[in-house]
């Protein structure tokens, strides 16, 4: 059958962004399936199409996947209005789409949420099934965050995520949490597939070769935090951490935040104000060449704002992508992904909002490898059993293209 799928983020494994909605796709391929692509252009992305835009789109076959993108530029650094007049223009621009566009169903992801508008039109005016794939609570998340606090656009949202939700003929969260928010609005458990984020142990199993930034020594322990530099992540615990290491007149941990984001300019000075030469700020890169940084790596950080809405609403590609690569993790906050690394002793859980703790979870790493090479084999192996990109895929297909049937 034929899916129609929209993504306003989508990226190949060419771009520094996450590329789940590109490994679904090729998993429906393999399994006998169909897919057209409806994409922006996201500043960290790279759809694979490089002829020129005609009418504000562009549209070609990369690696099987019919391709649709939109002329509309997206990053992390544009302030609000900018953000909703982009997410608008998507959204509006992919109703069309939706309604044109041939499809035994119709499949949408946030973020944003406006991302599931082409779904809900698909469905109501052509009756083509439509499943609704929700990464992070909205407007939960950013009414948490403080990020919307005007009352009407907060009920807006509200709105739109509920008609988004009973439009949907399935639906998917990626983490319990989004699993419970959404029966929270009345849909039927029966509805809701859990399929979180997952390994890709054939990328992970053949690494580039391992590198290091330059400056810092093989006899060094490197810490890597690998995202969006922004609000929600609360990088400044890394710094009041690295500060700690700095009074404890610690040289052996360099600290890598790899990554582009609104926040970095302000903690690349703060860095520098501080005297933090322990930390290195590095530019994202492409997840293929990322493998060989994480070969060269010691730990991974799994870092956020102390938000009770993440505890169980969130589902980071980073986590996964540090198992995949036999990476200890350090996380900084309660919720289920530090239940899962206390389960399997797969690396640090550290209070939320304490330097300190977090400080001497590196130095743990750092005063014995054996322990933490361990770690790392455990948390690999969590990943083989338990989040394989191969197997929830599989799970993830049969679960969509039911729709249908």
């Amino acid at each position: 059958m034929h899916i129609l799928y929209f993504h306003q983020h989508f990226s190949t494994p060419q771009g520094s962004a996450g590329t789940r909605s590109y490994e679904m796709a090729q998993a429906l391929i393999r399994e006998g399936h169909s897919v057209t692509m409806v994409c922006g252009s996201y500043a960290h992305g790279n759809t694979g199409l490089a002829t020129p835009f005609a009418r504000g789109r562009r549209r070609g076959v990369v690696e099987g996947i019919d391709v649709i993108e939109f002329d509309l530029d997206y990053g992390n650094h544009m302030g609000f209005l900018q953000r909703v007049s982009v997410f608008a223009k998507f959204a509006f621009g992919s109703i069309g789409v939706a309604l044109r566009e041939p499809a035994d169903v119709v499949f949408a992801t946030t973020t944003p949420l406006t991302a599931g508008l082409p779904g809900v039109f698909a469905r109501w005016l052509t009756r083509k099934p439509f499943v609704f794939e929700v990464r992070d609570l909205w407007p939960e998340l950013p009414k948490a965050m403080g990020v919307i606090t005007n009352p009407v656009v907060l009920w807006l949202m509200s709105v739109l995520e509920w008609v988004s939700y009973r439009s949907a003929d399935r639906l998917v969260g990626l983490s319990p949490g989004i699993v419970e928010g959404i029966a929270a609005r009345g849909v039927d458990k029966s509805r809701i597939a859990m399929v979180p984020n997952g390994c890709d142990m054939d990328l992970f199993a053949a690494p580039e070769d391992a590198w290091r930034p330059d400056g810092v020594r093989d006899d060094q322990l490197l810490a890597v935090f690998t995202g969006t530099h922004g609000n929600a992540n609360g990088l400044d615990a890394v710094l009041n951490a690295a500060e700690v290491l700095k009074e404890r007149g610690c040289d052996e941990i360099r600290i890598a935040l790899v990554g582009q984001g609104r926040e970095k300019p302000k903690l690349m000075k703060q860095a520098e104000e501080r005297g933090l030469d322990n930390v290195l700020f590095l530019d994202p890169v492409p997840k293929n060449k990322l493998t060989g940084l994480m070969a060269g790596a010691d730990v991974g950080l799994q870092v956020l704002r102390n938000v009770p809405a993440f505890y169980f609403g969130t589902s980071p590609n980073k986590f996964f992508d540090y198992i995949s690569a036999g990476l200890p993790v350090v996380n900084n906050y309660p919720g289920w992904l530090a239940g899962l690394i206390e389960e399997s002793d797969c690396g640090f859980a550290v209070p939320p909002d304490d330097p300190v703790a977090f400080a001497e979870a590196l130095l743990v790493a750092a005063s014995d490898r054996e322990a933490l090479r361990r770690k790392g084999v455990n948390g690999q192996e969590l990943a083989k059993t338990r989040f394989a990109r191969s197997k929830l895929s599989s799970e993830w297909v049969h679960w969509v293209t039911a729709a249908a049937r």
